[in-house]
């Protein structure tokens, strides 16, 4: 099989403490054809001094300050020259074999842009905390569900953004939402890979856990006029549920019935 370049941006500020297990997820991936940047905004707290660790292995790497985590990545997607491109977040990692699965998926799908993976939520100390299985996401079932693909698993042909262009650098925390949303209300086709490709950390510092007020407003303003119905979003559940249980998810599906059951007090 061949190899396709792919090109992965890791924006980074003041995550020293995890971003050597970052940088490692991606250069020892086993695969012969990879780009790795990384845009660093003028971190203080010893992270430049890891970069410089890896610096002979890294395609380009910059420490100054920018406009914020959207402004770095876009920093990132435009020097690259990969056939696949991705970001990693710098408390975040990909998996072993992620891009060689990655490679032999668009072999079977050339005409695929958007190829996911499974996610699984970590702790601080690496430590498993919940895995979350996607299916095929889609424009509609993406404006019904919110986020069902994460950057930290998914990967999309770089030539894309010649038509649908780069990142929000307007919105600070919802830019991935409004971005995948833009890529696939382009008709983009979309795969999905049933295999872990990504963790997200959760820990103090990440805007997931402090910044919800944020994330909330900006998901209201890019859905403003877009908004789906009660009913609708009903449907869309159930075709997840049905591609899940069509996959073999079946003790998944299972799990998650009975987390909603002992939320609504019902089981």
């Amino acid at each position: 099989m061949s190899y396709p370049k792919i090109s992965v941006v890791t924006p980074s500020f003041n995550q020293a403490a995890y971003l050597e297990r970052t940088i490692l997820s991606v250069l020892d991936q086993d695969y012969p054809n990879i780009e790795y940047i990384i845009i660093d905004g003028g971190s203080t707290d010893g992270s430049v001094d890891i970069i410089r660790q890896y610096a002979h292995r890294l395609t380009h790497w910059v420490s100054e300050p920018d406009r914020g985590q959207a402004h770095a990545i876009n920093k990132g997607l435009q020097q690259a020259t990969g056939k696949w491109v991705a970001w990693q977040n710098s408390d975040d990692f990909f998996y072993p074999g992620t891009f060689l699965q990655l490679a032999q998926m668009a072999a079977i799908e050339p005409d695929a842009d958007l190829i996911i993976g499974n996610m699984n939520l970590i702790d601080k100390d690496d430590m498993l905390l919940r895995d979350i299985k996607y299916v095929r996401p889609t424009y509609l079932s993406m404006l019904a569900e919110g986020m069902v693909l994460t950057n930290q698993a998914a990967f999309w042909k770089r030539d894309v953004h010649l038509q649908i262009g780069f990142l929000n650098e307007l919105l600070d925390c919802a830019f991935d939402f409004d971005w995948f949303l833009r890529l696939l209300q382009h008709k983009r086709k979309s795969i999905h890979v049933p295999r872990a490709w990504g963790a997200l950390r959760l820990h103090d510092e990440t805007k997931s856990s402090n910044r919800q007020n944020v994330f909330q407003a900006e998901t209201k303003k890019i859905l403003n006029g877009r908004e789906i119905l009660k009913w609708q979003l009903r449907l869309f559940q159930i075709r997840r549920m049905i591609l899940l249980l069509k996959a073999g998810e079946i003790s998944y599906v299972l799990r998650g019935a009975k987390k909603r059951l002992l939320s609504r007090n019902l089981f």
